[in-house]
């Protein structure tokens, strides 16, 4: 083990990796995978006294606007100068100096940029100290996290094939993706994914795909087919909408993108304008903002969901150490290992059985990286 008050950040390194993508998936701003063609992941590598930690960032343009590009420049030419010799233990320092080099949009600016060394660092520190970032919090609620299925089929028929698929695999709640069509059509959809799944737990992600009015026809056929929760139906930035919402749809509504830093849940709470906070650690900014979000919101009395960015394993395993603190029982949208491969973690990794992720156990995130794959997988997103 090493004392964490000798580690000063050395290095800050990226890779950006093409890993095999098992199955395509799109949400309402467009494709996220596609069958057949790599799915990209920057990967970063921290190191601090001989001892190095992992991160992952997920470059999703029709989800958010930082792409595989973005995220390389951002890390290189901006990140990891603000943070060379800075010590590894100091995560509050490290977000000042990230808001610094690159300073706030709306909320936050590049935070899965910021999330990737962020990431990095909780693994780094976890394995300078032989414990699991849970251990290193002092805090970890559950071992196990159970996962949602991801239906995003277009027909009535492709969603029965997706639920059938996931149930045989022994998934035990499903996730649908909305505001891909009308809204009878996306009704459709949901209720084709009930008829097949008639016992499960089954919530929503319209990936803000709705007005206001149309979210609220759209909730009301909701409640028909037992949904447990109406994920972004709306712009990130409507609040005025969300509250508008909340105080008349028949079942709860969820955020995601609406809630990038902390203060903007505490926007929300302030205007009585949300039921359940998704906690997304890329979304964030990384695990250091993740748990101040997670706490605000136990605090507030507003219930925490989990969901994740079609992460590899090392973002897997970050999203269930938060999870796990947050003791958040509802299934997770954490669905990398249904879309992708994670080619690069040879040794330790998360362990996934009829549905449920087991929290991993081992030094810092609790995922091995084998840094000869990730150099083969490696590609030039700059040159290309």
């Amino acid at each position: 083990m090493t004392p964490l008050a000798g580690l000063t950040i050395e290095a800050v390194d990226t890779y950006a990796v093409a890993l095999p993508t098992v199955r395509s998936f799109g949400v309402s701003g467009g494709s996220v995978a596609v069958a057949g063609t790599p799915s990209i992941r920057v990967l970063v590598k921290v190191t601090a006294g001989g001892v190095t930690g992992w991160g992952e960032a997920t470059p999703i343009p029709a989800w958010t606007y930082e792409t595989a590009e973005s995220i390389v420049t951002t890390i290189d030419r901006y990140l990891a100068p603000a943070i060379l010799g800075r010590p590894a233990w100091d995560l509050d320092g490290v977000t000042t100096a990230f808001d610094r080099a690159i300073n706030r949009g709306f909320t936050i600016g590049s935070p899965l940029a910021k999330s990737a060394v962020d990431v990095a660092l909780h693994d780094l520190l976890g394995r300078a100290l032989g414990v699991p970032v849970g251990m290193l919090w002092g805090q970890r609620r559950r071992d196990t996290i159970e996962l949602g299925w991801i239906v995003a089929g277009q027909t009535a028929g492709e969603v029965a094939d997706a639920v059938a698929e996931g149930s045989a695999l022994g998934y035990r709640a499903f996730k649908v993706k909305v505001g891909l069509h009308s809204e009878a059509e996306d009704a459709t959809v949901v209720r084709a994914v009930r008829e097949a799944a008639p016992d499960a737990a089954l919530w929503v992600d319209a990936n803000q795909g709705y007005t206001v009015d149309g979210a609220l026809r759209m909730a009301r056929r909701l409640a028909d087919y037992d949904v447990t929760a109406f994920e972004q139906p709306l712009p990130a930035n409507d609040v005025a909408g969300q509250r508008r919402l909340r105080e008349t749809s028949p079942i709860p509504v969820a955020l995601d993108e609406s809630l990038r830093h902390p203060s903007d849940l505490a926007t929300f709470v302030k205007l009585n304008a949300v039921d359940v906070a998704i906690a997304k650690v890329q979304r964030s900014g990384g695990l250091t903002l993740s748990r101040r979000l997670c706490a605000l919101a136990e605090d507030s009395g507003v219930r925490l969901m989990g969901s994740g960015l079609t992460d590899s394993d090392l973002g897997l395993a970050a999203s269930l150490h938060l999870f796990a603190a947050y003791g958040i029982d509802t299934p997770v949208d954490l669905n990398g290992r249904q879309f992708l491969t994670s080619s690069y973690a040879t040794g330790a990794t998360v362990e996934i059985k009829d549905g449920v992720a087991r929290v991993p156990t081992g030094p810092g995130l609790g995922v091995d990286v084998d840094e000869s794959v990730v150099r083969e997988l490696a590609v030039d997103v700059l040159g290309r």
